[in-house]
């Protein structure tokens, strides 16, 4: 019960609630004051034009949402006057809408935001084609539509103003919490009865979220000049929190071991149970760091981990004894590792709780952090470019073009009601680039409409009073809003009814109004599932190599860093951190594609148990890696022998010759810049575990190689 209690504060603490209350205030206000005026049809266009700007106030820092905002205003003024005018004729309007709908859907190749305001474009093209405007009103009509989206501008701009830290805070609050998964994914793989196959997947899939999450917050702390160029404590702590919550979850993903080795050695000592508890504790410690962040409270009654360790030390020691013959290295690892977990932990509760910027030092590595976050390059020749088959963002614009001409054709020859547009709008919704990504948003869109639908009917029908159904209205628009980037599902579901409702006070009567958006989805999402098989398709199995190369060649560059590290060069922390970062994102690339493969026809999916066992070998290397550097580090191991030179060599030959293999580029490492040792007849003990930890890499690198051959064999 406490656990769920705390999940229902969180959500209301978090970033999609937040979202969703600026939204449905930005729309709903003009309507309210314009109403009370006795202007309610002035205040319903000002409204539509805030809705149609509200698709691009997505998670970002400040100066890139005003000037996408910005962008889009111009974008709704040029739609709706064009459409306005176009629709004078029924042969010029479905022009018009086959033209927007290649051109808005290019704007993909522009990265997510763009796509965005594309989006917005095409919903007020959509509500311009049955709005029914003299010539004379379309200019009057345009201009009020951009000045309600310059009203949301505003309005959502100044919140950022008023409170310039909290997006970033609440961001990072969730990707603490993404961190825990992972960390309770992870303690798992000790107990006996969890399937290490069926984990994995799990692993995997969380590592996306956890991937995405974090680049979020690195654009909010990266590219925000509050954050960059001021030093306040609010912005340092922020920072700080961040660098070490990265740190941390490098430090899980390097613990890493042959899981059922360990199981079959030490299974009925009852240690790893123990290993576990420790974990899921930690992991509790952390998530309770994390909702503090995430609430804007301190958490002030750290947990002491070291009791616990003592006494698991103690039982490792133990197993010498009466596990004899029985090596226990491996425990003696895991017990280093739990310990470095808490001690960054404690590091991260440390930091959020630092009152006094006086407290919290310069960082003394210097990283730039302007190097870790994309920077998107908007030059006219990349729309060009993108002008051929080969390009995944033209081949989906032009099937949203034709298949938005074939539902505007099926909307004017069935007798679909006044608002056939919606066949329109479900199609712009559900149609995205690739085949998985539509199927789910197909069936989420389908399920939410018909659920929503019959919750609608519900509430109008037992709730006459329109105070009491305005209120409904209300709590409906704030989780249509908050749901939206959270649960598409229970987004339509919250969405429907509201629709029904508002359509209510404006005097459509809501059973008939039921049956038409039903029976418009159905047909839009038809149009748009078919659509998705016969024209242009794209699948993921035709991407997917380009995203096992990309990993090959990430894991590849991170490994030269290290050799050069252990040999001798320096390698400064800003490449470190940049390496490492690359195989996250390229990992979780590859991870997010092997998932929407596994939605697609069997006939599609190609060698999908290879690449799976590919996905996973891969985690596998870069956990090893991390482990590596790591351990390096701390250690101060920058000379090696000449033989853990060799394993290097190998590992890099054979990953760099699977990543020419798959069509990408190698990344050689000149040997005139290493600097050996003289071999030694003892290796000390940090040499023999660099040893063996490169012959873990070097095999692990063998086994990608096969896997990568069966794949294109």
């Amino acid at each position: 019960m406490k656990f769920q209690t705390r999940e229902i504060k969180s959500f209301f603490y978090s970033q999609y609630f937040s979202d969703g209350l600026r939204i449905s205030l930005g729309i709903l206000l003009p309507s309210l004051v314009f109403n009370y005026l006795n202007q309610f049809d002035l205040g319903l266009t000002l409204s539509l034009g805030a809705l149609c700007v509200s698709v691009v106030d997505t998670p970002g820092p400040v100066a890139h949402k005003r000037n996408a905002m910005a962008i889009c205003n111009l974008c709704l003024f040029l739609v709706a006057l064009a459409t306005g005018f176009a629709r004078l004729n029924v042969i010029t309007l479905g022009i018009t809408v086959t033209i927007f709908a290649f051109l808005f859907s290019m704007f993909t190749v522009y990265g997510t935001r763009a796509a965005s305001v594309g989006t917005a474009s095409l919903l007020m093209m959509i509500f311009m084609i049955e709005k029914a405007l003299k010539p004379g009103d379309i200019l009057i009509y345009s201009l009020t539509v951009t000045a309600g989206g310059l009203w949301y501008m505003i309005f959502s701009v100044a919140f950022f103003i008023i409170r310039p830290y909290r997006a970033a805070q609440q961001a990072l609050g969730e990707s603490i919490i993404d961190v825990v998964k992972f960390l309770r994914i992870k303690a798992d793989f000790y107990l006996a009865d969890t399937d290490i196959d069926e984990n994995y997947k799990k692993l995997v899939s969380q590592q996306i979220q956890v991937s995405q999450h974090q680049d979020v917050v690195r654009e909010l702390l990266f590219k925000s000049r509050v954050m960059v160029k001021e030093s306040t404590n609010a912005s340092r702590v922020l920072v700080l929190t961040f660098i070490d919550l990265v740190d941390l979850y490098e430090q899980i993903l390097a613990t890493h071991y042959d899981y059922n080795e360990v199981r079959n050695r030490f299974d009925k000592t009852g240690i790893l149970e123990e290993i576990a508890r420790i974990l899921h504790h930690l992991a509790q410690e952390l998530e309770n760091i994390g909702y503090a962040v995430l609430s804007n409270k301190r958490y002030n009654h750290s947990h002491d981990f070291n009791a616990e360790l003592e006494h698991l030390k103690l039982k490792i020691d133990e197993l010498a004894t009466t596990l004899p013959g029985t090596s226990n290295l491996v425990l003696k690892k895991i017990l280093i590792n739990l310990r470095d977990l808490n001690t960054n932990i404690h590091h991260i509760f440390n930091y959020y709780n630092s009152r006094s910027s006086k407290t919290l030092l310069e960082n003394p590595n210097q990283v730039e952090y302007s190097k870790f976050v994309t920077h998107q390059d908007y030059a006219p020749r990349i729309f060009f470019d993108n002008l051929s088959f080969s390009s995944a963002s033209f081949k989906h614009a032009l099937r949203v073009s034709l298949v938005c001409l074939i539902g505007f054709i099926t909307a004017k020859i069935l007798p679909l009601g006044h608002h056939s547009y919606w066949v329109l709008l479900t199609i712009i919704v559900v149609l995205k680039p690739g085949f998985s990504l539509s199927k789910q948003r197909n069936y989420q869109r389908l399920i939410g409409t018909i659920a929503g639908g019959a919750i609608g009917v519900l509430v109008l029908s037992i709730i006459p009073n329109r105070d009491a159904q305005f209120v409904f209205l209300v709590i409906f628009m704030l989780g249509t809003y908050s749901f939206t980037r959270l649960n598409y599902v229970v987004s339509v579901i919250f969405m429907t009814p509201y629709i029904l409702i508002l359509f209510k006070f404006l005097g459509v009567g809501h059973i008939n109004l039921v049956e038409e958006r039903i029976r418009d989805t159905i047909i839009g999402s038809t149009i748009a599932f078919i659509a998705t098989y016969v024209i242009f398709p794209t699948w993921e199995s035709e991407q997917i190599q380009e995203n096992l190369r990309d990993v090959i060649y990430a894991n590849v560059n991170y490994l030269v860093k290290i050799a050069e590290s252990i040999t001798g060069c320096s390698v400064s922390t800003t490449d470190y951190k940049l390496a490492r970062k690359d195989i996250y994102v390229k990992s979780a690339n590859l991870s997010s594609t092997f998932e929407r493969m596994t939605s697609e026809p069997k006939s599609k999916q190609k060698k999908i148990k290879e690449i799976h066992k590919f996905v996973v070998l891969s985690h596998i290397l870069s956990s090893y890696l991390a482990n590596l550097a790591s351990g390096i580090t701390e250690k101060n191991l920058h000379k090696t022998q000449p033989e853990n030179l060799k394993l290097i060599r190998k590992s890099i030959a054979v990953l760099n010759d699977s990543s020419k293999k798959l069509g990408g580029k190698a990344i050689d490492f000149a040997s005139e810049k290493t600097n050996p040792t003289e071999e030694k007849k003892q290796l000390s003990a940090d040499e023999a575990l660099l040893k063996e930890q490169l012959g873990f890499v070097n095999k692990i690198s063998y086994d990608i190689a096969r896997v990568t051959d069966n794949i294109l064999g």
